[in-house]
């Protein structure tokens, strides 16, 4: 076996022990942005070994498109805070081609990247705000995977624990 091959297995394990998240541009900007109290619980999910979150191309064109608007760019400081943000997101999160097609369809078409995403990453959960995508709640839970805002998150993580190994709900590929 060459070292290449020993680390790749080994970082295949420690990927498998870890939770995946898909976060939403709205999450994203409450975490890093407004520093939304409600979304403290996402933050230290996704700073623990526990939980790692996705991203694909698409989702970093417009979370990159939203951060160079003039309301987050406010000043030179401000946008050079932003985009610092954005490096560190994306130096700690996985990016994952968009190859496949998630089971169930959002009516709002800016946001289906996200649950396409989601599905092909196989995640344990898509956080978001957005009404189109939580109104799928239910029908994705049917394929293993949980859309909660923030604060559901947070209710979750705080009762089962940053520690706990299990998934919020099992990942069922789609047919």
């Amino acid at each position: 076996m060459t070292l290449e091959a020993a680390q790749s297995g080994r970082q295949a394990r420690a990927l498998a022990q870890r939770r995946l998240a898909v976060v939403d541009t709205n999450v994203w900007l409450d975490l890093f942005f407004f520093r939304d109290i409600e979304s403290q619980s996402l933050a230290a999910a996704l700073e623990s070994r526990h939980w790692v979150a996705a991203r694909c191309e698409q989702t970093d064109a417009e979370l990159a498109a939203v951060v160079q608007r003039p309301r987050f760019c406010s000043s030179p400081a401000e946008s050079a805070r932003l985009i610092e943000c954005l490096r560190n997101w994306q130096a700690r999160t996985l990016l994952l081609p968009l190859d496949a097609q998630a089971p169930c369809r959002c009516r709002d078409p800016d946001d289906q990247k996200f649950l396409d995403l989601a599905f092909a990453a196989c995640a344990a959960v898509l956080l978001t705000k957005d009404k189109a995508l939580l109104s799928l709640s239910r029908e994705s839970r049917h394929f293993g995977l949980a859309i909660l805002t923030p604060r559901q998150f947070g209710r979750s993580f705080a009762q089962h624990g940053a520690a706990q190994g299990e998934r919020i709900v099992q990942c069922v590929v789609p047919p």
